[in-house]
C-alpha cells in the first residue's frame, strides 16, 4: 500500500480466528466418539478456510487475516496416527454419502442435499490428498509465507493462565513451550499469541516479553477497566508497563458474528447444526459409520434453522450464500459506520478488532467459510473507509502507543474467570497445585536424570500440561461432555501422580513409561529440566518432526 492510499485510511479493521481443540488420542481405540471433534473440524473448517484463503491468494486478493493456532491443534494436525484416522474418517463419509445417493433418489430436495454432501467429501478428499499433500501444517506455512495470513501461538495446552498465577514455572512452561512448538512447525519465533479464553492477569504482560513475544489479545473490559484508562477505549492497542502491547476484543463487531441469537448465524435461512441424520435415521442403517455404534453427529444435515419448532424445512444452500453474501455487505457497512463515527469521535484512526473462534466458520455456522470469503473479497472490490491490517503490520506503522496497565479479564460469562472457577470445576485447582510442587520439585532433583528417568520426568510434564487444559472445566461448567471432561482430567492427573510417586520411590516401570508415551505423545521435544529454568528456554532453529 502507498503513502498517498495510507492517507486515505480513515480506520483499520483486524481480523483475528483463534483456532484450538484440546489434546485426545487414543492410539488403543480405532474408533473413539471424541476424537472425532478433530476430524469434524479439519473437514468443515480448517480445510474450507485454508481453500478460501488459497482461493484468495490465487486471485491476487487483497486481504489480511491472522490466525491463532494453538500447540495442542499443531501437534495434532502432524500427527500420523491421527491424520491416518481423519483420512478413515472422511472416506466414511464418502461412503455414507453414496449411501444416502441411493437412499434418497426418489426424493428430489433431499437427493439434491444428499449429492451436495457426497461433492463436498470429495472435493475435501481432492483438497487434502492433492493440494495440502496430507500434510495441512505446510498448508498453513504456505499461507504465512503469503504475507497475507498472520499466524500466533497460544499456551500449550490452552491452559487457563490467571488461574495459576500462584504457580510461575507453570506459567512460564506453558507460554514458553506454546513459542517453541511454533518455531518448531514454522521455523520461526510467532510475534504474537493468544492468551487463552482471553485470560489476563496483572504480571502475564512480563512473562510475554520474555520469551519475546510482541503482542497478545484481551476482551474489551481489560482495557476499559486499565489504569490509567486508555484514551482512545478500546480502538487503539496500548503498551503495557514490561513492553508488549495489548489488543481490546471489539464487542459490537462480535456479537454480530458470534451470537447465534442476534447474530448473522441464527437466521433461519442458515443450515441448521443439530438436526443430523446422525440423529434422526434408523440406528443399524448409520452403525457402521458412527463411533462405537453411538448416536452422534455425522456431518450431514439436510434442514435449515428455519424456527425453534421441529416442522423444520429443507436447506437451500443457494439461498444459504444469497444470505451469506448479504451478512458479509451488511457486516462491511456496520465497520465502514463504526469507523467513521470512531475517527470523528476519538480524533484518530480507529483499529477494530474483530476475534472469533475459527471453528464457528464452517462447523457451528456452515456458510462461514463462505461469509468470510465474501468479507475478504469485498474490500478489495470496493473502496471503504477502513483497511484490513495485522497486528504486526499495525505495531509498525504506529509506534507511538498509551502505556497503560491492563486490568485482570477473561472471556465467558461475566468477563471475570467465572466459567473456569465454579463449583462444577473448582475441585480440579487443588490437584493441579499439588501436581505442580511435586514437578518443580522434581525439575530441581533431577536435573542429571538419563535413560528412563528422563523419559519418565518427561512424559510426567506432558501429563501435568494436558491436565491444566482450559477445555476441561469449560465442559464441566458448560454440561457439555461434562462426563468426559472430568475423566480425560483424572486420567492426565493420576499418570502425573503415578508417575511421580514411582519416581519418588525408585520403581519406575519401562512397560508403563513406554505405554503413556504412545499414548500422548505430544511435545516430542519436551525437555522437563526447563520447568524450573529461571528464565524462559527457547529454541532456536527448527527440530525435525521425525
Amino acid at each position: 500500500m502507498t503513502i498517498a492510499d495510507q492517507a486515505k485510511t480513515e480506520g483499520y479493521l483486524l481480523l483475528l480466528l483463534h483456532a484450538h481443540l484440546p489434546y485426545i488420542r487414543y492410539p488403543e481405540h480405532e474408533q473413539h466418539l471424541e476424537e472425532a471433534w478433530l476430524h469434524e473440524a479439519i473437514i468443515e473448517s480448517y480445510i474450507p478456510l485454508l481453500n478460501v484463503f488459497d482461493d484468495l491468494l490465487n486471485d491476487k486478493t487483497d486481504f489480511r487475516i491472522t490466525l491463532s493456532l494453538t500447540p495442542s491443534l499443531l501437534e495434532m494436525l502432524s500427527d500420523k496416527l491421527l491424520m491416518t484416522r481423519f483420512q478413515q474418517y472422511l472416506d466414511s463419509r464418502i461412503e455414507l454419502a453414496e449411501r444416502e445417493l441411493s437412499r434418497t433418489r426418489s426424493e428430489p430436495g433431499l437427493g439434491r442435499l444428499a449429492q451436495m454432501y457426497h461433492e463436498g467429501f470429495l472435493k475435501t478428499k481432492r483438497l487434502f490428498e492433492d493440494t495440502f499433500r496430507k500434510d495441512l501444517i505446510s498448508a498453513f506455512r504456505s499461507i504465512y509465507q503469503s504475507g497475507k495470513v498472520e499466524l500466533i501461538t497460544s499456551a500449550a495446552t490452552h491452559a487457563y493462565l490467571p488461574l495459576h498465577m500462584s504457580d510461575q514455572d507453570s506459567i512460564r512452561t506453558q507460554i514458553t513451550l506454546g513459542v517453541n512448538t511454533f518455531r518448531r512447525h514454522f521455523d520461526t519465533k510467532p510475534s504474537g499469541i493468544w492468551l487463552p479464553e482471553c485470560g489476563y492477569a496483572p504480571g502475564l504482560d512480563e512473562k510475554v516479553r520474555e520469551v519475546g513475544i510482541n503482542y497478545f489479545f484481551l476482551e474489551s473490559h481489560g482495557l476499559l477497566n486499565a489504569s490509567p484508562r486508555p484514551k482512545k477505549s478500546i480502538y487503539r492497542p496500548v503498551r503495557t508497563p514490561s513492553g508488549p502491547i495489548a489488543f481490546g476484543r471489539d464487542t459490537e463487531s462480535a456479537k454480530q458474528v458470534w451470537s447465534s441469537r442476534d447474530g448473522y448465524p441464527g437466521d433461519v435461512d442458515y443450515r441448521d447444526f443439530y438436526r443430523d441424520i446422525g440423529f434422526d435415521l434408523d440406528h443399524e442403517y448409520l452403525k457402521p459409520y458412527l463411533p462405537g455404534g453411538t448416536r452422534t453427529f455425522t456431518g450431514i444435515k439436510y434442514f435449515r434453522i428455519t424456527g425453534k419448532t421441529a416442522d423444520k424445512k429443507l436447506y437451500d444452500r443457494e439461498q444459504g450464500l444469497r444470505k451469506a453474501a448479504l451478512h458479509a455487505e451488511h457486516f462491511m457497512q456496520e465497520r465502514e459506520k463504526q469507523v467513521l463515527f470512531l475517527r470523528e469521535k476519538l480524533k484518530t484512526r480507529p483499529l477494530i478488532t474483530a476475534a472469533y473462534d475459527a471453528e464457528l466458520f464452517g462447523h457451528w455456522w456452515y456458510e462461514g467459510p463462505e461469509w468470510l470469503r465474501f468479507v475478504l473479497r469485498n474490500l478489495s472490490l470496493q473502496k471503504r473507509a477502513f483497511r484490513f491490517i495485522t497486528p504486526s503490520e499495525f505495531c509498525a506503522e504506529n509506534r507511538v502507543l498509551e502505556t497503560v496497565t491492563p486490568a485482570a479479564s477473561s472471556w465467558g460469562k461475566n468477563g471475570y474467570s467465572a466459567v473456569w472457577l465454579d463449583p462444577s470445576n473448582s475441585w480440579v485447582y487443588r490437584h493441579l497445585k499439588k501436581a505442580s510442587q511435586q514437578m518443580t520439585e522434581l525439575s530441581r532433583r533431577h536435573q542429571k536424570a538419563e535413560g528412563l528417568m528422563e523419559r519418565a520426568l518427561n512424559q510426567a510434564l506432558r501429563e501435568l500440561l494436558i491436565a491444566q487444559a482450559s477445555d476441561w472445566p469449560f465442559m464441566m461448567k458448560m454440561g457439555s461432555a461434562a462426563q468426559f471432561a472430568e475423566t480425560k482430567f483424572r486420567e492426565h492427573i493420576s499418570n502425573f501422580f503415578m508417575l511421580s510417586a514411582d519416581i519418588h520411590q525408585g520403581r519406575l516401570r519401562e512397560t508403563v513409561v513406554e505405554s503413556l508415551e504412545k499414548k500422548t505423545s505430544i511435545f516430542r521435544d519436551i525437555d522437563f529440566r526447563t520447568y524450573t529454568a529461571k528464565r524462559a528456554v527457547l529454541q532456536t532453529g527448527k527440530i525435525s518432526d521425525t
